[in-house]
C-alpha cells in the first residue's frame, strides 16, 4: 500500500513514522523544512518558538513509549518543573487561579471572599450555552467575571458567549468542590500532565522533530493544488502526478475541500464558517524570572501571555515571548513591549498564519459537516489544523498512533 500524507507537522510526521514500518509512505510538505508549527528558530543562539512555547509530556503511555523508545531517548531530555503565574490585578499569582485563592486574599480580601462564596455555590449541569455560560457553571461568576471572561477574550479576540466550550476539554485544570477547598486549606496544586514536561538537553525542540522526521521519504517545496480520485484504479491522485492508495491530510480543514475535485457546494460553504486567528510573537532579552509562563488577563496589557522560554533550557537564558492575537506589526509589539521594564531588548519577531482554531458559534456544526464529507471519501485528517482541534503536540502523537493502530487493525481483519 502507498500512503501519501499531506503536511510534515509533528502529526504528518509522527503517522509517517510510525506507518512507513509496514508501508510506502511519502509526505507532501510545501516548507523546504519539517515541523509545522511547532519548528523553531535560532536567533543569537536562542531556540525561538514563533508560534507557541511547544514542550513535550503526556498522559498517554503509548505516546511516552514512542517518544522515548522510537524517536528520542528519554537520557536525551530534561524535565522542567512547570512554573507557571498570573499578572492578576498588578500582582504575580500562582496558576491556576483557583488554587491562589490565599494569595488574592492577601490584596484583596473581599474578592477572594466572593470566589469562594460563587465557586461552592455554582451548579454544574452540563448543559451550556456557550464558553461563557461554561466558566460561571464550573467556577462561578466572580472567578468567571474577574478573569477567564477578560482572558479568554483577550486569547480568542472575541466574546466567550459567542464561543463554544468544545476545546477545553484536557487544556484547563478543572477543580471541583473537594479540590477548591482543598487548595484553600492544604495548597492544592495543578496536577495537569504538563505541571511537568521534557526539554531536549540541547535546549531545542528541533532535535526532537529531526529525529522524528528522521529516514522518513518527505517531498519538500510541495504545494498541494488539487485532489482527485480514479474510481477504476482506485486511486487518489495529487495535483495530476502522484498516486496513493491512501492519503492522510494534515491540510487545514477549512482548505482541504477546496483542493478536492468535485468538492460539493454545501462543503465548501461549512468550510467557509471554520475561522482562526494569527499570533504575532516577539522574543526578548529580559531581566530574568523564576517561571516558565505569565498569563496576562487585563485588557490593559497588549500581550496576553509571556513564555519564558528561557527556563525551559539548562542552563537557563534570560529571554522570553510574548505573544498577542491577530495580526501586529513590529512596531507594535516593540512599543508596548517598552512599558515592561522586565522586558529589555527586542531580539526577533514573527507573525503566525493559522495558530489557533475558533471555536465560535459555527464550530460545532461546522467541523462535523466537513469531517463527515472527508470520512464518507476516505480521507482521513489529523492534527490541530487538519482536526480543527485545539491540540496539544502529545496529542498530535496519540492521534496519529490511533490511526496507525486503526489501519492495521482494519487491514488485518
Amino acid at each position: 500500500m502507498r500512503i501519501g500524507i499531506l503536511g510534515a507537522g509533528i502529526s504528518g510526521l509522527s503517522a509517517a513514522k510510525l506507518l512507513s514500518k509496514k508501508f510506502d509512505v511519502e509526505i507532501l510538505e510545501r516548507s523546504h523544512i519539517h515541523g509545522g508549527i511547532a519548528r523553531t528558530k535560532e536567533v543569537e543562539g536562542v531556540a525561538y518558538h514563533v508560534t507557541g512555547g511547544h514542550c513535550f509530556n503526556s498522559k498517554y503511555r503509548d505516546v511516552l513509549d514512542f517518544v522515548f523508545d522510537e524517536v528520542l531517548s528519554k537520557d536525551k531530555w530534561h524535565n522542567i518543573q512547570r512554573a507557571a503565574n498570573i499578572n492578576f490585578r498588578d500582582n504575580e499569582i500562582t496558576y491556576p487561579i483557583e488554587f491562589a485563592i490565599k494569595q488574592i486574599n492577601n490584596f484583596d480580601s473581599e474578592l477572594a471572599i466572593n470566589i469562594t462564596k460563587d465557586f461552592l455555590a455554582a451548579e454544574d449541569d452540563l448543559n451550556y450555552k456557550n464558553l461563557e455560560d461554561w466558566f460561571r457553571k464550573k467556577f462561578g461568576n466572580t472567578l468567571a467575571e474577574s478573569y477567564f471572561i477578560p482572558y479568554n477574550t483577550k486569547i480568542w479576540n472575541r466574546s466567550p458567549n459567542e464561543m463554544s466550550p468544545s476545546w477545553v476539554e484536557g487544556k484547563l485544570p478543572i477543580p471541583d468542590k473537594k479540590s477548591f477547598f482543598n487548595g484553600l486549606v492544604n495548597n492544592e496544586a495543578d496536577k495537569m500532565p504538563h505541571a511537568n514536561f521534557f526539554y531536549p538537553n540541547t535546549n531545542n525542540q528541533n532535535t526532537f522533530i529531526d529525529a522524528l522526521a528522521e529516514d522518513l521519504n518527505i517531498t519538500y517545496n510541495y504545494t498541494v493544488q488539487k485532489i482527485s480520485f480514479d474510481a477504476f484504479e482506485k486511486l487518489w491522485i495529487v495535483n495530476n502526478e502522484k498516486r496513493y492508495d491512501l492519503i492522510i491530510s494534515t491540510l487545514p480543514l477549512n482548505i482541504l475541500p477546496t483542493l478536492i475535485e468535485a468538492t460539493p457546494q454545501f462543503v465548501l460553504d461549512e468550510a467557509g464558517k471554520l475561522k482562526y486567528n494569527k499570533v504575532s510573537t516577539m522574543l526578548w532579552e529580559t531581566q530574568g524570572t523564576k517561571h516558565t509562563w505569565t498569563y496576562v488577563p487585563e485588557s490593559n496589557n497588549f500581550f496576553h501571555r509571556y513564555i519564558h522560554i528561557g527556563n525551559f533550557y539548562q542552563p537557563q537564558r534570560n529571554v522570553s515571548i510574548t505573544e498577542v492575537v491577530g495580526e501586529k506589526s513590529y512596531d507594535e509589539m516593540v512599543e508596548n513591549g517598552k512599558k515592561d521594564p522586565f522586558l529589555i531588548r527586542p531580539i526577533d519577531y514573527h507573525v503566525s498564519d493559522h495558530a489557533y482554531v475558533v471555536f465560535d458559534e459555527n464550530y460545532d456544526t461546522a467541523t462535523q459537516n466537513v469531517k463527515t464529507y472527508l470520512q464518507n471519501l476516505g480521507i482521513h485528517t489529523l492534527g490541530r489544523f487538519g482536526e480543527w482541534q485545539y491540540y496539544n503536540m502529545d496529542v498530535c502523537i496519540k492521534q496519529s498512533i490511533d490511526l496507525y493502530n486503526n489501519l492495521i487493525q482494519k487491514i488485518e481483519d
